[in-house]
């Protein structure tokens, strides 16, 4: 499994198979939440469970056409959305980059925040035309056990499946870059512990611990 930097910023390419409509395409300086599935949620408990992005573009005088999801921290228990999310993206549109806060799953197993977060990458580089954004500068950011789930991103992406119906999951979620900012790096012995236990549980194999390690 790859290890990385936990401050560094990695460069990655990408590829966009298809695009996708934007109809619900949100206006710069007016935030939109989405939901991040349009049908069923994958692995969810219950019905009421509903992941979503909040999309914060960046002025047009100012859009460079970069965009960061942006995963908050909160030890896989709760979610930090505002200092770790709505205000980061605030900050980011300030430098031109589209800021993309990701309301992920928690206090749930892997790999379910995993999806989500797959998923945010394959809707921002699917809208990417609409959006006015360039799906080759689509990256990811996270805080916290937002960073480890950042950095699981960046090594665990596929091409995206053409045969999918849906044509977000015909894209490919690999990011461009990631930005680590105090990240959870490790579910081993020195891990956040309340991180592992809310992810993987009181006692995760070996094996699992590697995998997201």
């Amino acid at each position: 499994m790859p290890r990385f930097v936990p401050t560094a910023l990695l460069v990655l390419m990408s590829f966009v198979p298809t695009a996708v409509r934007a109809a619900d395409a949100p206006a710069p300086g007016t935030p939109r939440t989405l939901p991040l599935w349009e049908r069923d949620v994958p692995l969810a408990r219950d019905a009421k469970v509903n992941p979503t992005i909040t999309v914060h573009l960046a002025p047009a005088e100012k859009a460079t056409g970069a965009a960061a999801v942006i995963c908050p921290g909160g030890g896989y228990g709760s979610l930090m959305m505002s200092y770790e999310g709505h205000d980061v993206a605030a900050w980011l549109n300030r430098a031109g980059v589209a800021g993309i806060v990701v309301k992920y799953r928690v206090r749930t197993r892997h790999p379910a925040p995993l999806l989500d977060a797959q998923r945010a990458i394959r809707t921002v580089r699917a809208r990417a035309a609409g959006w006015k954004l360039d799906p080759k500068r689509i990256g990811i950011m996270g805080f916290s056990a937002g960073g480890h789930l950042a950095s699981t991103a960046g090594t665990h992406f596929d091409a995206g499946d053409p045969k999918a119906a849906d044509p977000v999951e015909q894209v490919s979620c690999r990011p461009d870059f990631m930005v680590l900012v105090y990240p959870v790096i490790s579910m081993g012995p020195k891990s956040h512990g309340g991180s592992r236990k809310n992810l993987l549980g009181a006692d995760p194999p070996p094996q699992l611990i590697e995998l997201l390690s």
